[in-house]
């Protein structure tokens, strides 16, 4: 535990006063209707956009999730997340500028555009319900649960007494504020939070204990880590790190923040951007800042806690107040924290508190927003004036952060969470990629997928028979099988039900073609047929996906050569460094030529 100085109180107090102050001062513009309320008024920047799909995934269990990572398995670790960069560049090029010609509410309004009839009138509804609620609690409590660790680790406090603080602050600033007090102090949490990250991993580098960043990369413990990539001779940790993520999860899972095609609180920020080319310049600063430059203080401070605290009884010994249940090696990144001096301690505190006051009211306004517009407004209360969707708003806002506070309670680490998330959404991720494009996809296709993934997850986690499978040593399957057949079992069915069931009609097809031009042989039937029935064009000529493809491919060798050369700069590696900083200036000057190509198309 740690004593807070008055310097320490007067940063954290003072931060406080400025978003609160924020919430309060775009309170009353939010509050006139639930545009404003959910979306801004659909008049936001790029670069401020950006800067809030930064912020809100830069939430207090990330850092926590990264250093548990990179104890357990190493940098290479950091697949199981990074391989979601394929994901983030196929919105950015492909469907950033489709979203925002759809002029939805929210995605899940995406269904009765798409699709038509009961089917999809249910399909909005209970998604709203399932990931709004449901979903969205699990990702919050993952949230809340870090704090907890943090205030039991650096404060000394109780989980109730953290969730009440920082539940309580966070929750009113949501309610008030709305999405346009959420991006505007998203503005300030983010230099806060990066001023914290970086100050926290220079100063814990270079304290006695560990000596400098010299003796942490000759470190014995230490450098069994530090690869970015595993060993080619070890199969398993290959299969599990690399050709699992880049091959099959990341165009395959439905994950929140990296959805295939875009969905959730980063299709939110894309319906509130000013135009499609805000909302993919947004998206891709986010996904720059995202996989290339934020890892790497969250990591150095991971591999420093190896010195500090080897394993998980000397992080039990040096605090003993952390119950068995809490105990894991993500508490390792609050307990380096402890070490940190007067003035730094305070903002680094400040950070830790913008992540999670950035996260969760992301999470609460994009949720409440599903409440709002796919649920009450949709189901219960079609001719609900602005004022009571609002007021609707800010009331599922309380009711979500109070579900959330009271999972946290009950969880134990955030790597626990992750892996049921991944697992649960296995084998969906195809049809959002492919639902733009191709005209067969029906409303049965995504509820198929959508019950048969979460089924088949659930029977291989909690009952004997996923443990009888996924033992490893006896089972019938390795244990990195589980993930490949969840997402080979649920294609296979939801393709199946695709054939299966009779396709959209006519009428929602055609209105879909019209509105959104989305081009390409998966539409050719449908806008010939629009061709000759309403004049909508076959513009499979001006089809911007293949080079948006290439934009991906580029832009994918960009962030990655990134990501790889600041690595190698802070290991010393001096060649490898620049080969890869090469490297990227080459794909960043291809990428550049390819957009250029794009806009002409698209224009």
């Amino acid at each position: 535990m740690i004593t807070l100085r008055p310097l320490d109180y007067a940063i954290i107090l003072t931060f406080f006063a400025i978003t609160l102050g924020i919430g309060f001062y775009v309170s009353k513009s939010s509050g006139k209707s639930s545009s404003e309320f959910f979306l801004s008024g659909r008049t936001m920047p790029w670069w401020l956009l950006g800067i809030s799909m930064v912020a809100t995934t830069f939430s207090t269990d990330t850092p926590n999730l990264v250093t548990d990572i990179v104890r357990t398995n190493g940098v290479a670790g950091n697949w199981v997340w990074w391989a979601f960069l394929l994901t983030g560049l196929l919105t950015v090029f492909i469907y950033a500028r489709l979203w925002r010609k759809s002029n939805v509410n929210t995605d899940l309004e995406f269904y009765e555009l798409r699709y038509g009839g009961v089917a999809a009138r249910f399909l909005r509804g209970f998604r709203a319900i399932y990931l709004g609620v449901i979903f969205n609690v699990i990702t919050m409590s993952a949230v809340t649960l870090a704090a907890i660790k943090i205030g039991g680790i650096m404060l000394g406090i109780e989980p109730w007494q953290t969730v009440l603080i920082a539940g309580l602050v966070t929750v009113i600033f949501s309610a008030i504020g709305g999405f346009k007090g959420v991006v505007y102090t998203d503005f300030i949490l983010f230099f806060v939070a990066m001023g914290g990250t970086i100050g926290a991993a220079y100063y814990l580098v270079n304290i006695p204990e560990v000596g400098g960043l010299g003796n942490l990369l000759s470190n014995p413990d230490v450098k069994d880590k530090l690869r970015m990539i595993p060993e080619l001779d070890d199969t398993e940790a290959l299969i599990t790190l690399i050709i699992i993520p880049l091959a099959v999860q990341w165009w395959s899972s439905w994950y929140p923040g990296s959805e295939p095609g875009g969905g959730g609180y980063i299709a939110q920020r894309m319906l509130s951007a000013k135009n499609g080319k805000h909302a993919i310049a947004a998206t891709f600063f986010f996904n720059i800042m995202h996989y290339a430059v934020r890892p790497w203080p969250w990591i150095l401070v991971a591999l420093a806690s190896i010195v500090v605290f080897p394993d998980l009884q000397s992080l039990q010994q040096a605090f003993p107040i952390i119950s068995d249940d809490k105990l894991g090696h993500d508490l390792a990144y609050s307990a380096m924290l402890t070490k940190l001096p007067t003035g730094l301690l305070g903002l680094v505190l400040t950070s830790l508190v913008a992540a999670y006051m950035s996260t969760i009211s992301t999470q609460l306004n994009w949720g409440s927003s599903y409440i709002v517009y796919d649920f009450y407004k949709e189901r219960i209360n079609p001719k609900a004036s602005e004022k009571r969707l609002v007021a609707v708003g800010r009331i599922s806002t309380v009711v979500l952060m109070v579900l959330s506070a009271t999972l946290a309670l009950l969880l134990q680490n955030a790597l626990q969470l992750f892996e049921i998330l991944l697992v649960f959404g296995a084998g969906t991720g195809l049809i959002f990629i492919l639902r733009w494009f191709w005209w067969r996809i029906n409303a049965w296709s995504e509820i198929t997928a959508m019950f048969v993934s979460g089924i088949l997850s659930l029977v291989l986690k909690l009952t004997p028979l996923g443990d009888y499978l996924f033992a490893g040593d006896g089972g019938l399957l390795p244990s990195w099988s589980e993930y490949p057949l969840v997402v080979f079992t649920t294609t296979l069915v939801w393709l199946a039900a695709t054939y299966l069931t009779r396709p959209e009609q006519d009428e929602v097809l055609l209105g879909f073609c019209e509105k959104i031009r989305p081009g390409g042989p998966g539409w050719l039937k449908i806008a010939r047929k629009g061709k000759s029935e309403r004049g909508v064009l076959e513009n499979a000529e001006n089809w911007s996906v293949p080079s948006g493809i290439l934009a991906m491919l580029l832009g994918t060798v960009l962030i990655y050569a990134c990501l790889f050369a600041v690595g190698y700069w802070i290991y010393g590696e001096w060649m490898l460094a620049s080969a890869m900083t090469v490297l990227a200036a080459v794909s960043a000057v291809g990428l550049l030529l390819t957009w250029k190509k794009i806009e002409k198309i698209i224009e």
